[in-house]
């Protein structure tokens, strides 16, 4: 096969700008939580992206994205330890080596979202282990799921980007650990407002960045497909952040944190559905994820769950209105299967299958691993220790 070194170039950009996202997680969830909590908090992030890189060479890109195995998982000796990728292998014009590359970072990605659920009081050893078990059993089987060949992808479920493999799995994740290790102490009674929040907008704007190689750089060519992934990526944040920005004008005033919150809930949305819809279904898709993710938000708040950073909200329930409203909006002139809207039912049906048996696995699996390790070692820093705070306790810094 012959390299095309334009297509090249940008998975590469494509790459470093997903790489990118995860720091900009940490910056977006270290400006919500308290002062006390915000190293640790940016330190689970970049943990995230140390762990993610050699899991995902040593055995995780073998599990994803090698020979299936009954629908379920792959599996290849060769991959594992990347040592049966050769340097020179090229397939559709880009390195294989590439293609690693470009998913590991979704991997990573993945497990820096879910620290939404246990921020603030969480065992860093607790949390290296945990991180390890979930992407070699909750991640890596989704992955094989939708884009390695396993019974998804053979059923014709479509999820381009990841809204069943990133945001589903990691949002579902983040409510199974939240259950799992409790609320924070105080919560309910006492106030837990953002320490820093345009701390938290830049590490958004970094995400909304660093989400156009997510989207557009699934096409893994620069072609006419990765344009098109690119415009309606756009959209979807556009119409994501004003339909928040209204919900909370609507009920009080229409603030900063709202509006990022907005755009991140429209990109989760579109995630799944880039390759398939056109720039009119991104718009709606936009306003209807939001709505979605705002519902959840307010229904988690109203409900008491101390899911602390809100990754449930909107990327488990925005991957899941993403997944069944790709199934809405597909058009086949583009990527030659209809949805609802063009009278398949099928797919529409398929979708659905497909969002729900992800969220029963992620929730499911996760609240069993962060069980285990929680009556083994503990998910848990005590009680002292959580009162002190986490950059103190766990790392030994803490800010000015």
């Amino acid at each position: 096969m012959v390299l095309d070194t334009g297509a090249t170039a940008w998975v590469l950009i494509s790459a470093a700008l997903v790489l990118m996202m995860v720091p900009a997680v940490g910056l977006f969830y270290g400006g919500m939580v308290r002062k006390k909590n915000v190293i640790s908090t940016m330190m689970l992030s970049f943990v995230a992206l140390a762990l993610g890189i050699v899991q995902w060479i040593i055995i995780g890109y073998s599990l994803a994205f090698g020979g299936d195995v009954g629908g379920v998982i792959g599996w290849s000796l060769d991959y594992i330890g990347l040592s049966g990728i050769p340097l020179d292998g090229v397939t559709n014009g880009i390195p294989d080596i590439l293609f690693v590359c470009f998913q590991m970072m979704f991997a990573c990605l993945a497990l820096a979202i879910l620290t939404s659920g246990i921020a603030g009081r969480v065992k860093m050893s607790s949390y290296i282990l945990f991180g390890l078990l979930w992407l070699t059993l909750v991640y890596a089987p989704l992955a094989h799921w939708a884009w390695g060949g396993g019974w998804a992808a053979q059923l014709g479920a479509l999820d381009f980007a990841g809204g069943t493999v990133v945001h589903i799995s990691s949002g579902f994740a983040a409510l199974a650990l939240a259950l799992v290790i409790g609320k924070r102490i105080g919560y309910g009674k006492q106030t837990f407002a953002p320490h820093n929040i345009p701390m938290t907008l830049i590490g958004g704007m970094f995400l909304v960045v660093g989400w156009f190689g997510f989207n557009a750089g699934s096409a893994l060519a620069a072609n006419e497909l990765a344009a098109s992934a690119f415009l309606v990526t756009a959209a979807a944040a556009a119409t994501g952040a004003l339909t928040w920005m209204a919900l909370s004008w609507i009920n009080g005033k229409p603030n900063s944190l709202g509006f990022i919150s907005g755009a991140i809930a429209g990109l989760v949305g579109i995630t799944p559905a880039a390759g398939y819809v056109n720039v009119i279904g991104a718009l709606l898709i936009g306003v209807i994820t939001s709505m979605v993710c705002y519902t959840a938000l307010r229904w988690r708040i109203k409900k008491g769950i101390d899911e602390s950073l809100d990754a449930w909200a909107i990327h488990g329930m925005g991957g899941f209105a993403g997944a069944i409203l790709t199934g809405v909006f597909a058009v086949s002139a583009i990527c030659g299967v209809g949805g609802l809207i063009e009278g398949n039912l099928q797919q529409f049906g398929i979708q659905v299958l497909d969002a729900v048996i992800a969220v029963v696995y992620s929730f499911g699996v996760t609240f069993i691993l962060g069980w285990v390790i929680n009556k083994t070692m503990g998910l848990r820093v005590s009680e002292d220790e959580e009162y002190i705070g986490m950059d103190l306790v766990q790392h030994g810094e803490q800010q000015a």
